[in-house]
């Protein structure tokens, strides 16, 4: 993989801030359903269509969409490439936007040889851990912590995935929002405390896993 991708010079209007995080997360799954429709070769998408690839309802989406700005006509409905291309915009998908992952123990190996990432718009451009190597196979190098902070501020990264044990997530974590980092993926067993102004998606397997054991018996 490359050095880091630089971030677009812009910000999209609205801000990210402005729209609720569950709104976001729905304007994720919207961006997916658009694709299948785009695959379609369909040129105009109804919001009922919409909603009803995506599992929502009508005004559910409506309302989601009307933080994006006019989009669609009553009556006519959404441009589908013209609304694939606004919701990529908000959602920082119109360039590869750079991502470091700090842990690279199994899973964070398995994360740095995955190439499904540039897919959706996203680029693991350096790894850090307490232990550094050498680039081996499809993985890129693993860089000693001491580097993070330089890395993070000269190549404008705001996103981080988090893989670290849990008894030092808390720590690393707060390393990460002292350099820059704005949004972390934490992948690590525990719940970080960190200030308002960074956004937490906490991936935990066996919560997950334990939830799905309702429903399989």
């Amino acid at each position: 993989m490359s050095e880091a991708t630089r971030p677009r010079k812009g910000k999209p209007n609205p801000l990210p801030g402005e729209i609720p995080r569950k709104t976001v997360y729905r304007l994720s799954l919207y961006l997916r359903c658009l694709g299948l429709i785009v695959a379609r070769r369909e040129g105009v998408v109804s919001s009922a269509a919409l909603a009803a690839v995506a599992g929502v309802q009508p005004a559910q989406l409506r309302r989601d969409l009307a933080h994006c700005g006019p989009l669609g006509k009553r009556g006519t409905g959404y441009e589908v490439v013209h609304l694939r291309d606004r919701l990529e915009e908000i959602l920082g998908r119109a360039s590869l936007q750079p991502v470091i992952l700090v842990g690279a123990g199994n899973l964070g190996q398995a994360l740095l040889s995955y190439k499904g990432f540039a897919k959706e718009g996203f680029e693991i451009t350096a790894a850090f851990d307490l232990r550094p190597r050498k680039a081996t196979g499809r993985c890129i190098a693993v860089r000693r912590m001491g580097l993070l902070p330089d890395y993070v501020r000269r190549n404008e990264v705001r996103m981080a995935i988090l893989c670290v044990p849990g008894q030092a997530a808390q720590a690393v974590a707060e390393q990460l929002v002292s350099a820059g980092i704005q949004a972390i993926l934490n992948f690590s067993p525990t719940l970080l405390h960190l200030p308002g102004t960074v956004a937490v998606n906490n991936v935990n397997v066996a919560i997950e896993l334990e939830n799905l054991s309702y429903f399989a018996r």
